[in-house]
């Protein structure tokens, strides 16, 4: 835990109300919800329940903010990437007590929270430095007339966050969006809602205009619905299932046609070739699914395997499974926390118990830890067929599948044969490999000898129903401009 303070194990709760028009408030219909523990089942705080009347109070606060000649509008390009910067410098002012609240509220290692954290401002920071190189360009268009592009902001933004990693993934949409000069409704998911109320009081503080950004926990089906089906809201961004993500994707085209930007679920191929380093092609791919209790989109949950070192590679993977460390998340020496919340645990027991129905053999874990919280062992099968679920379901929990190939072409063919496409990696110290690998794989991102290496500076998005969009890097910042074209007629000098 270097560079960092001891966690506080009880970090004050100091919002849990909604955040409209830079002002904290409850919910219309007075309704409330917990939020809940997962290591102990116990509940934290009763959170203002957003709801679609409140959805559109904040929309309303937002086009209000978004209107021309409005302070938002008229502030210069710098300047919003100025407050983007200070907001970044709040958040690691604040960032032990906030690493403890994601701890508290998320159930994720502090070890892990706290690297978060500083990733949430580090992204913040990159694009607070685009906000004033949003260029168009001028174009030679034939006859007597000057043409020339505007990239503009897109407008409302609804922006639902998903559970897994809350202040980061909160701060991937959020960033680019203020960068471009657009203005923001959050919906962060239920579970955990904590962190992102607390930003938006820094939001307040860092002095950004009131309704430019706005966050209103509720449910999905309630104020996630009413911010997707708005026809006052002018893009959506959602991270988690693909489920969900048709839900999402449906309420936008019967809505107003909002652009969508989805990043959805994954089933990732991580391919071992025989000649890799073993002892690391074993760590990167242990933690490739283990990581974050399994609770990643891209992780590496369909593991192939040489069959000339398969028994091997099975042996080394079950060791470091065996010694993987679970329990409370504030102790440094914690590895994994619980699953996110009873829901979650249940359907990563359920796989578990198809993967030894369908004859895959369990080599270690696949049991609930403890009677309180939502623990589960790290789990390891070997044997694995592609038609078994759980090499074709996402499991989002810490089971790792290591199935046999003998061939490139085959491997290939096997990767590919999935409805998702997000991540994959490869394996080997044979560059030809390496290229043949990457160009055929179906995936929005693909690791070469490495896991799970995402950077803010860089693209990161899914092929096929792993989802539609780029989020960061430059590519990122395409999702939330509109191109506008001009035209000028030059006129003509008499002769």
């Amino acid at each position: 835990m270097a560079g960092t303070t001891a966690p506080n194990r009880t970090p004050e709760i100091k919002y849990t109300q909604i955040f409209i028009n830079n002002e904290f408030v409850n919910s219309v219909s007075g309704k409330t919800f917990p939020t809940l523990n997962p290591c102990t089942e116990e509940k934290i705080a009763d959170i203002q329940e957003g709801d679609k009347e409140d959805i559109q109070k904040a929309i309303d606060a937002a086009k209000e903010a978004f209107k021309l000649g409005s302070p938002w509008r008229r502030l210069d390009a710098s300047k919003r990437g100025a407050l983007l910067d200070k907001l970044a410098d709040l958040i690691m002012r604040d960032a032990e007590y906030l690493s403890s609240l994601e701890t508290l509220d998320n159930g994720k290692p502090y070890t892990n929270s706290y690297p978060t954290v500083v990733a949430s401002a580090s992204s913040i920071k990159y694009f607070a430095g685009w906000a004033d190189k949003i260029q168009g360009k001028t174009i030679p268009i034939d006859g007597d007339y000057f043409c020339y592009t505007r990239h503009e902001p897109v407008g409302v933004c609804g922006q639902i966050i998903p559970w897994n990693f809350p202040i980061l993934l909160m701060m991937w949409k959020l960033a680019p969006a203020i960068a471009t000069g657009n203005v923001v409704i959050i919906k962060p998911a239920e579970q955990t809602p904590l962190t992102a109320l607390y930003v938006a009081a820094l939001v307040k503080e860092a002095g950004f205009p009131p309704g430019v950004i706005n966050v209103v926990p509720g449910y999905g089906h309630t104020a996630g619905a009413a911010l997707s089906g708005s026809m006052d809201v002018d893009k959506i961004a959602f991270t988690g299932s693909t489920e969900v993500g048709h839900l999402i994707m449906k309420a936008a085209a019967e809505s107003n046609l909002k652009r969508p930007t989805l990043e959805l679920g994954g089933k990732s191929p991580n391919v071992i070739f025989a000649d890799a380093d073993m002892d690391a092609a074993v760590m990167w791919a242990h933690e490739g699914v283990m990581y974050n209790s399994g609770q990643v989109c891209s992780a590496a949950s369909r593991t192939f395997v040489q069959e000339d070192i398969y028994d091997t590679f099975v042996q080394k993977s079950v060791q470091i499974a065996k010694a993987r460390s679970v329990g409370d998340p504030f102790d440094a020496a914690t590895k994994n926390g619980p699953q996110i919340d009873d829901e979650q645990l249940k359907r990563v027991m359920e796989l578990i118990e198809s993967g030894k129905k369908e004859g895959a053999k369990l080599e270690c874990g696949g049991e609930r830890l403890g009677d309180k919280g939502y623990f589960v062992t790290p789990t390891v099968f070997s044997g694995v067929q592609d038609d078994m679920r759980i090499a074709k379901e996402e499991i989002f929990g810490p089971v790792q599948q290591i199935i046999k190939f003998k061939t490139m072409d085959e491997v290939i063919e096997r990767a590919n044969k999935t409805q998702y496409g997000l991540g994959a990696a490869i394996f080997t110290k044979d560059i030809d490999k390496a290229f043949t690998f990457s160009q055929a794989v179906k995936a929005g991102t693909v690791w070469v000898n490495c896991y799970n290496i995402i950077s803010y500076m860089a693209p990161f998005g899914g092929f096929k129903m792993s989802g539609l969009g780029r989020e960061l890097g430059e590519y990122g910042l395409q999702q939330y401009t509109e191109v506008k074209n001009v035209v000028v007629k030059i006129p003509q000098k008499n002769s």
